[in-house]
């Protein structure tokens, strides 16, 4: 049976390893991170379904990872820990893009049961959305494209692209599901749209296909005659 993908993003390390033990024993898969900085790379890296986050961390607080989270991801619920009590303070979480919040002390057993309630109803209200770049950042399937680190990451491996490999996969994932045209991409990265500088695009195109193959929903197509499309 799959494993549901939980980020947990937690500071207090005896409360995350209890926690993580719990969650591990109810089937769930945990990625743990000790802030928020390490928690928007594992968000990235992990892909998690569902994150449990805690507000009050160093380097970069929850508010701000959930802010970023929902830049380039509107769907993929997220729970606020919290050891704050004023209706201010849990609602200037929500307002940042949190679905719920759990207040500090908690029960496991009522952690378990919110995660599971968030995710039953994003199961039955989930629609497919457009990919969208926070600071050159795509999400492609299971994939993180960073373009200005010129990365692509997966849980598996962090692929390092070239520059012209990275402005090639950018192009492509501005147009999702949409025709490239094969000209415009050898006018845009090569300024000309000669038989050589076509055929050195047949060997990029190629190496991002293999880039691609962790996760076989997403597609780089040849559409005869006119381009590629980017499918997922």
């Amino acid at each position: 049976m799959k494993k549901i993908k939980l980020l947990l993003v937690e500071d207090e390390i005896v409360l995350a390893g209890v926690v993580k033990e719990t969650l591990e024993a109810n089937g769930f898969h945990i990625s743990h991170a000790e802030n928020g900085m390490q928690g928007w790379e594992q968000y990235l890296s992990f892909r998690p379904e569902i994150c449990v986050v805690d507000i009050m961390m160093p380097k970069k607080d929850g508010i701000a990872l959930v802010k970023d989270i929902r830049a380039v991801d509107e769907q993929t619920p997220v729970i606020f820990l919290t050891a704050k009590s004023e209706t201010q303070d849990v609602i200037k979480g929500l307002q940042s893009g949190a679905d719920d919040y759990i207040k500090k002390p908690f029960s496991l057993e009522e952690l378990i049961l919110r995660i599971r309630t968030l995710l039953k109803r994003t199961q039955l209200t989930n629609t497919p959305v457009s990919p969208k770049s926070h600071n050159g950042i795509y999400l492609l399937g299971s994939y993180a494209f960073d373009h200005n680190r010129q990365e692509l990451r997966h849980e598996k491996e962090v692929i390092h692209l070239s520059l012209r490999e990275a402005d090639m996969l950018k192009m492509l994932a501005e147009r999702p599901n949409a025709t490239t045209h094969r000209r415009n991409i050898l006018l845009e990265l090569w300024g000309d749209d000669n038989f050589f500088n076509a055929r050195n695009m047949d060997v990029y195109i190629s190496k991002i296909r293999k880039y691609l193959q962790h996760d076989p929903s997403v597609q780089l197509i040849n559409v005869r005659g006119l381009g590629y499309k980017l499918v997922y």
